[in-house]
Order: C-alpha cells, then sequence, then structure tokens
C-alpha cells in the first residue's frame, strides 16, 4: 500500500545520465513509496529493450545532426524525444503498481488544460484519435516502473527525420504517416508548456493518490552507481550490441507488435539468432537468442524449443503461440 509520495526532477538532458537516473530509482524505491521522476533529453532517439537500432533509427543522420541513440529497459516502440517534450516515470514496488492510477495522473493534468485526453490502445494516451504519449512498462520481479512521454512543443520535421516507423505499423493504426498519428499538446492551448505541465502533473499526481507529494531529496543518492548506469547506457554493447551475419530472417507484424527473427545457420545448426520486437512484453523476446542457439534449423526442433519456455501470462502465451504459427508458415 502506498503511503508516500515524492517526486524528482531530473536537472540534465543527457539521456545517458536520465535512463541511469530511472534504473536507479526503481532498484531503491522503498516499500510503500511512489516516485514520479519527470526528465527531458535533447535531440535523441530512445528505443525499446529489444529493437534493432538500425531499423528503427536513422542512426547516420541522428549522429551528423548532434544527437543520441540510446535504449532503454523497457519494450515497445522507438520515439524522439527533443526539449519539447516532457516525460514521465512512476516507480514503485511491484505490488504497488497500478497502471489505471497512474494514467489517470497523465490524464488529470492534461485535463486541466482543458484537453480531453484519453487511454487508447495497448500504451497511447490520445486526444482527438492523435497520439501525444507512448507509454512502456519494466518490472525486474520486485520493483516496476510505468513511463512515457508528453508531446508538449515537439519538432515534428525531425520526429519524422529521424524515426523510422514500418508502413506496415501505420497502416495498422489507420494513418499515412508519423506525423499525422501524432501531435503537440500545445496545439489546444498555447498556454501550455514544459514547466506549467510539470506544475500540474505534481498537482495531480498529489490528487489521485490523495497525499501531499514531496520533492525527493537528492542528497541520499550515490552518485558513484548513477555515474556506473550512465556509462552502461552510453555504451557501445548496450546501444547496439552484436550485429550477427545472418543467412536467414523472418519477419511479421502481430497484434501485440512485430518480431524480426535473423539466424546463422551452418551445416543446418543454428549457431546465432538475434530478435528484435517492440513488443511491451520483454520476457520471451529476450529469451529467444539463447533459445534458438545450437537448435537444428527444422520448425519441428525450434517449436520444441519454444513450447520448453515456461511462460505464466497470457500475452507471453499469445506471443509464443504466434511465433510458433510464423515457423509453420513460413515451413522451415
Amino acid at each position: 500500500m502506498i503511503n508516500n509520495i515524492k517526486y524528482i526532477y531530473s536537472m540534465e538532458y543527457d539521456p545517458h545520465h536520465n535512463l541511469a537516473l530511472e534504473e536507479y530509482l526503481v532498484t531503491h524505491v522503498d516499500e510503500g513509496e511512489a516516485i514520479l521522476y519527470l526528465w527531458q533529453n535533447e535531440k535523441t532517439v530512445v528505443i525499446g529493450k529489444n529493437q534493432n537500432p538500425w531499423k528503427e533509427c536513422r542512426t547516420k543522420e541522428l549522429e551528423e545532426d548532434g544527437g543520441t541513440l540510446v535504449r532503454r529497459l523497457s519494450g515497445g516502440g522507438a520515439v524522439f524525444h527533443d526539449l519539447g517534450n516532457l516525460n514521465f516515470t512512476f516507480v514503485v514496488n511491484k505490488e504497488d503498481y497500478d497502471l489505471d492510477k497512474q494514467l489517470e495522473v497523465i490524464i488529470k493534468a492534461v485535463n486541466k488544460f482543458s484537453i480531453p485526453a484519453e487511454k487508447t490502445g495497448r500504451n497511447d494516451i490520445t486526444v482527438d484519435g492523435r497520439k501525444f504519449s507512448g507509454n512502456a512498462f519494466y518490472t525486474d520481479g520486485r520493483h516496476s516502473y510505468h513511463h512515457g512521454t508528453i508531446l508538449i512543443q515537439v519538432d515534428m520535421e525531425n520526429l519524422s527525420k529521424y524515426l523510422n516507423v514500418s508502413r506496415e505499423k501505420l497502416v495498422s493504426k489507420g494513418v499515412d504517416s508519423v506525423k499525422s498519428r501524432v501531435i503537440n499538446l500545445s496545439e489546444y492551448n498555447r498556454e501550455l508548456n514544459v514547466d506549467t505541465m510539470k506544475q500540474a502533473l505534481i498537482e495531480a499526481f498529489s490528487e489521485v493518490y490523495e497525499r501531499e507529494a514531496a520533492p525527493l531529496n537528492t542528497s541520499n543518492l550515490d552518485s558513484s552507481e548513477i555515474t556506473a548506469l550512465t556509462k552502461k547506457y552510453a555504451s557501445w554493447e548496450w546501444k547496439f550490441g552484436r550485429k550477427i551475419e545472418f543467412n536467414y530472417a523472418l519477419e511479421r507484424r502481430f497484434q501485440w507488435g512485430n518480431i524480426d527473427l535473423e539466424f546463422h545457420v551452418e551445416a543446418g545448426i543454428i549457431t546465432e539468432c538475434m530478435a528484435y520486437s517492440d513488443a511491451m512484453d520483454i520476457w520471451l523476446i529476450g529469451r529467444l537468442t539463447e533459445c534458438f542457439k545450437n537448435c537444428v534449423f527444422s520448425m519441428e526442433s525450434m517449436i520444441k524449443r519454444l513450447k520448453e519456455l515456461e511462460v505464466n501470462e497470457s500475452v507471453t502465451e499469445e506471443i509464443r503461440e504466434d511465433i510458433i504459427g510464423l515457423l509453420k508458415d513460413e515451413g522451415i
């Protein structure tokens, strides 16, 4: 039960630091505590835990323009951040995680500006059918977080310039471009800006949780641990990982997201496998690489390996069954 709510603003625009602080907070949140973390990144593309950076982002253009690519802990798709966007993270222990309540804070804050926001789909908050907030989720089994964007005055030209959004994904959303799918909240209320939204979020946080939100005491944070995490998020290994030379690939979009499997096969044996996805559920996707490694490259053997993975959630079971269906359709 939550009996203590706190908030913290990041004073930096470096995405490596901000993601490091987010991970630090989620591993240090106290029992009965909820933390609202507000942060901004300057010209950044953030990809989901299991996404392929080269497919999701025009990395060369982003780098040439002084931008940064980072990979977060949570699943979901790629998003663009600049200083016209405000990011939020709700950090709690797993037993206190309440998505509806957390989303209520965002919606109530936006409603304060006479904007009729609502939750739609699997992870979006919209107004008039256009998205201003994409959300993603993470748990380590004990602690959890829910984070997302709030588009206020984002440069839409850059958003379209750096993100590679598949035509198949856009069609599934009923739109023909990423710009036509998203909207800045400042279009609805010219008085709305990042600072006024921060204040509205803190007020809504207090109202929804029915207690006064207090600032988090930053002097208690371990700067050396945050520095070490910052180095992890800035590393090439974390951002890009190892790109294998593959000689067989499978890709398909399902209701829960896309799956992109790449295999290097030698003498009928899978020697390397990479799995990319924007699925919110990161558990199964994260285990596919080891699941298929050293497996015979045949439908029967690969399906047998998949069925040996233990799953305990319906969404994970759905993903597994869809991948099994993909293997059968390909007739490997």
